[in-house]
């Protein structure tokens, strides 16, 4: 019996990104999102296919990805945010609305990558936005990439 293997690839020609990054933390974000770009940029996404909307915080980007998603005019959405551990609840309640886009991405068929960083320290998100840890932006744009290629390989019966 043989076996095969379907994988997306990487090249990024003609897909069209919308990418929701969080002000708050914007020390972070702005790492993050030129992580982003840069992969976006060298898997060959046109500058021109993306769109990169801004919102407040981590909390609302939710509501921002299901009307991008709803609009179904865009191959995936990236969503790139901070939310750094203080010493009150406030955490859990933002980084759990904003976990919420997996049920987006579900709901609509398109990709929606988690690029929100949950961290207990300023210094563990500093660190996984292009220090020790790799930059997650560079790596949530990648996931996007790979996503919307082997979905488009099982739309085409691959």
């Amino acid at each position: 019996m043989s076996k095969k293997e379907i994988r997306g690839d990487l090249d990024g020609k003609g897909m069209k990104i919308s990418i929701v990054v969080a002000r708050f933390n914007e020390f972070i974000t702005d790492n993050l999102l030129k992580g982003c770009l840069e992969s976006l940029e060298m898997h060959g996404v046109s500058a021109n296919d993306i769109k990169i909307y801004r919102v407040p915080g981590a909390y609302e980007i939710p509501l921002v990805v299901e009307k991008l998603a709803i609009q179904k005019n865009q191959s995936a959405i990236i969503a790139l945010g901070a939310v750094i551990r203080g010493s009150t609840a406030h955490f859990d309640y933002v980084a759990g609305e904003s976990a919420k886009i997996g049920n987006i991405s579900q709901k609509y068929l398109i990709p929606v990558i988690f690029g929100v960083l949950t961290t207990d320290t300023i210094e563990q998100a500093i660190e996984r936005a292009g220090t020790k840890a790799g930059n997650k932006g560079f790596e949530a744009a990648t996931t996007a990439i790979e996503m919307i290629s082997l979905l488009k390989k099982i739309d085409d019966g691959i």
